[in-house]
């Protein structure tokens, strides 16, 4: 079986160099035209090159995912230049915020716009598109672990993307007539392996996922968590591997898994959720997995990015 986009025409919303660039990618090494969305003028930039330098083509798709004419803008954009729309990946959301008890109305009523109004315009107009085309195209919706399990200092985060999870089941079912696939893809904190990205944090003195949290936290939210009466937000002590296969994958591994969701071998797959997290989701909360050297592993990726390292 060879996975093959070829003739395909997708829109990939929030290309940061991350995950959202890890998709585009794959779908244009599978090969897809992909069109490239974000707010950011420079992540659209870095995401376009990315392709091309690997041999796909891409096109820019700028635009706030929130807003209703500029999506349809940048949707009728990507018409016009490749007549079609087959694939829609709704990734754009904001990440990070905090707890319940200190979250403010304002940045929780804008994490949740981002991923809720950004995923029901783009998936409404997209999937009007290739409705109106007679194309039996796919929609993917990323969700993440915390749509499904609780962790703490996330609130606003864990609403959108529980919200996610049925909006993908509810969309299915309003498309399905037309033979329109809409499906989720959960990760866990993939480990980024775009070159630049991984160049930019060794600059900045970072390992591949950022800071790492080694003494204690703040409590459950406030500017510093030290009232009399906070209680730990989660215990950042030693703690053994968490995840059974040993690694939460990296971006390509979601975009190979996202390549086969919108390939024509799924085509009777709808409205249900693929994880890509090393098992993280399924373990029982009193599994250990064994130490990291008693561990065989995963088979070794298959890399999508040609790049060669960048200097960091």
């Amino acid at each position: 079986m060879e996975i093959s986009l070829e003739g395909k025409v997708a829109l990939v919303t929030g290309v940061g160099p991350n995950i959202g660039s890890g998709l585009a990618l794959a779908l244009a090494k599978y090969g897809a035209k992909v069109a490239c969305n974000d707010v950011s003028d420079d992540s659209i930039k870095a995401c376009i090159a990315r392709i091309e330098r690997n041999g796909g083509e891409a096109m820019a798709a700028p635009g706030d995912v929130t807003d209703e004419e500029v999506v349809k803008g940048y949707i009728q954009s990507v018409l016009d230049r490749w007549g079609r729309l087959d694939i829609v990946v709704n990734n754009a959301a904001l990440l990070g915020g905090r707890g319940v008890l200190d979250e403010s109305a304002e940045t929780f009523e804008k994490m949740v716009k981002v991923s809720a109004l950004g995923t029901f315009l783009n998936t409404k107009h997209g999937g009007r598109a290739m409705a109106e085309r007679g194309i039996k195209g796919s929609i993917i919706c990323v969700s993440s672990s915390n749509g499904w399990n609780g962790s703490a200092g996330v609130i606003a985060y864990a609403f959108h993307k529980g919200g996610v999870n049925n909006f993908v089941r509810a969309a299915a079912m309003d498309l399905a007539p037309y033979g329109i696939r809409v499906n989720g893809i959960t990760p866990t904190a993939p480990n980024p392996d775009n070159p630049e990205l991984l160049a930019e944090r060794a600059r900045q003195g970072l390992g591949p996922g950022g800071v790492l949290v080694t003494g204690p936290g703040p409590g459950l939210g406030g500017p510093t968590g030290d009232e009399e009466w906070r209680r730990p937000s989660r215990w950042t002590g030693q703690r053994p591997p968490m995840v059974p296969m040993g690694t939460t994958g990296t971006p390509t591994d979601l975009g190979h898994a996202v390549a086969w969701l919108c390939s024509d071998y799924a085509r009777l797959i709808t409205g249900t959720d693929l994880v890509v997290d090393g098992g993280a989701r399924a373990k029982n909360f009193a599994y250990f997995p064994a130490a990291p050297e008693d561990l065989a592993g995963p088979l070794p990726l298959i890399t999508l990015d040609d790049t060669p390292p960048f200097e960091g």
